[in-house]
């Protein structure tokens, strides 16, 4: 017990988060909780109240981080606030996750009796547990006729080492034995330090973006005290705000006249840009500020990069706002405007990773009803070159960025190391898949159950392409993924480009190794012939490195008939009109353009299918 101050008699806190793999029921489960509080009255109550986003509920997975306020109080009569910061299951979100746990003392380790234990829960965790988090396993969906509660128990056991009896067996859908959860909370994680006196130090480990009062900073505090209307800064970007309202976070903001250590809550300071309120930043106050940030903060990293075109060219300044709204809720979502000569002007944008990608074209596609194109997603080579007899580094993200071949030294290429659980059956296609996409075996671990956990290190490129897919559909939807960003490392990689009638199409160009060229190459000449509707003239669809044309395949000319009315008579006036066609014709292809078609560049993306 801590000693309690009279202003708040409520001086027992606790802050916990839940760990859990997409579709494991953390939402469901916190919803759960949100009732036995009182957090949330019947007539508020919807499921997964905690995924405020349309995109969120469907898919059934947490993209944003929430927080929520409840008040608890126990069968004893003493009164407990619980703070729960729900945080995002997925591998692209692993930042956002990190900043979430360092705000908790504690975490709920839940795992799907169905299901068992999952690649990315497994990440998570060793996370929680680097941090010093006090960690509650929970068995979850024990209701369901498929739940194999003894086997999923005694993973948890070989993975984190605990008694069958710390296990608690909870029902998020029933209700089932939520009560016992929430008194083992206020049993097992510890309450924060509450020291009140030293100068302010607060973690920011979410902010959302108001178009009213500008960016809402969403903090844990870690000591001293922040009362309202009080000078701000923050510590990674130096900008200085007064915190005009501060309060905390329950189903509504709830306004407050101060925050102290070991609380969690909501700052408003007018801050015009999401730029200066950046997660896991620590925020002080200017008149008695602290000597040292909270350790940990770091810049997002965009993994994947894609370009964003609008399928109408007039749509490009709707797409410049629609992108400059998102990024007002997502910091992590980077851009640039580039231009294709394919595609007309358009966007270069950076991702977290596959799904962040995908999520972005979604929202951009209803939050906005903006039609667009997206080219192959690729990521970040480091180039070495010689340029006037000096040895350069140059960033590429683009394949059409790529210089010239005859002027690369060395080319760099990320790697990361992925970890992927699997059922034993299915070891052999997992393998075979890695070994494909370039993979360099590491190791591989039985667990309990017939599952394995196997190490691959894997060229990012090879990755972000549609390897999750692949995997998915190689082990029947029971493998998972998880990986880790590892180094950059020397690969022999080209630039793959498209010719259309010898003009080269840079949004088709990709950078590939050289060993994969040829097959890509002839693979895409084959699927672009079928595609490409026929024109007046003869186009010939071409692969090329550099100057050296690897492949190729003819989209026939569209024939007419133009002997058709000469009945019987002399060949000399059929071969004449036919020249004369053929003529026409050579001057359409120096004149005429090729009209390719959407599909074509959608092309690309599903090269695998046709294998």
């Amino acid at each position: 017990m801590h000693a309690g101050n009279p202003a708040n008699p409520m001086t027992e806190i606790r802050n916990f988060c839940i760990i859990a793999h997409i579709d494991h029921g953390k939402s469901t489960l916190a919803d759960r909780l949100l009732e036995r509080t009182g957090a949330i009255t019947e007539r508020d109550m919807q499921a997964q109240i905690l995924d405020d986003m349309d995109l969120e509920r469907e898919r059934g997975i947490t993209i944003k981080s929430h927080a929520i306020k409840m008040d608890y109080e126990r069968p004893s009569g003493e009164k407990v606030i619980f703070n729960l910061i729900d945080t995002p299951g997925h591998v692209d979100f692993a930042y956002e996750v990190s900043r979430a746990l360092k705000a908790c003392e504690g975490a709920l380790l839940v795992v799907d009796a169905a299901q068992g234990v999952e690649a990315q829960t497994i990440s998570t965790l060793y996370q929680a547990i680097d941090q010093d988090l006090e960690i509650v396993p929970v068995l979850n969906k024990i209701d369901l006729p498929g739940a194999d509660v003894e086997g999923v128990g005694q993973q948890i056991v070989d993975l984190i080492g605990c008694d069958h009896e710390d296990i608690l067996h909870v029902s998020g859908k029933t209700g089932e034995g939520v009560d016992e959860l929430l008194e083992a909370v206020v049993k097992r994680i510890p309450a924060p330090g509450r020291e009140n006196d030293k100068p302010l130090r607060a973690l920011i480990f979410d902010s959302i973006f108001n178009t009213y009062r500008g960016s809402i900073v969403y903090v844990r505090v870690m000591q001293g005290t922040l009362h309202k209307g009080e000078g701000i800064r923050f510590m990674a970007t130096n900008k200085e705000y007064d915190a005009e309202e501060i309060g905390y976070l329950k189903l509504k903001q709830e306004k407050t006249d101060k925050l102290e250590a070991g609380e969690v809550g909501y700052v408003i300071g007018s801050v015009k840009s999401l730029e200066d309120a950046r997660v896991g930043d620590t925020l002080t106050t200017i008149k008695n500020a602290a000597q040292e940030p909270i350790p940990g903060y770091k810049e997002p990293q965009p993994m994947v990069f894609s370009g964003i075109y609008p399928t109408q060219s007039d749509d490009f300044e709707n797409l410049r706002s629609a992108l400059e709204k998102l990024q007002l809720n997502d910091a992590s979502l980077t851009y640039q405007p580039e231009t294709s000569k394919a595609l007309g002007f358009g966007f270069r944008a950076g991702f977290l990773g596959l799904l962040h990608m995908e999520i972005v074209q979604e929202r951009l596609d209803r939050e906005f009803d903006i039609d667009i194109i997206t080219t192959v997603p690729n990521v970040e080579y480091e180039v070495h070159k010689t340029e006037r007899g000096e040895q350069k580094k140059v960033i590429v993200d683009n394949p059409s960025a790529m210089p010239d071949p005859s002027k690369v030294d060395a080319v760099y290429e990320p790697y990361i190391k992925a970890s992927i659980i699997t059922p034993s059956d299915y070891i052999g296609p997992v393998m075979k898949l890695c070994q494909e996409r370039r993979g360099i075996y590491v190791n591989q671990l039985h667990m309990q159950s017939q599952r394995v956990e196997i190490t691959y290190e894997l060229p990012m490129a090879e990755v972000v392409f549609d390897f999750y897919d692949r995997l998915k559909s190689g082990t029947r939807g029971y493998a998972s993924l998880d990986y880790e960003f590892l180094e950059y490392r020397k690969g022999d990689l080209v630039r793959l480009d498209i010719l259309l009638n010898g003009e080269p199409v840079d949004a088709l160009s990709s950078i590939v190794h050289r060993d994969n060229a040829y097959e890509l190459g002839r693979k895409l000449c084959k699927k672009l012939k079928e595609l490409i509707p026929q024109h007046q003239f003869q186009i010939p669809v071409q692969a090329s490195i550099g100057s050296n044309v690897i492949a190729r395949e003819t989209v026939r000319a569209l024939r007419k008939d133009v002997t058709a009315k000469c009945y019987g008579g002399d060949i000399s006036r059929k071969r004449k009109l036919l020249e004369k066609q053929k003529e026409g014709k050579k001057r359409m292809k120096q004149v005429g353009t090729v009209e390719v078609p959407q599909e074509a560049f959608l092309a690309v993306l599903s090269m695998d299918d046709d294998q």
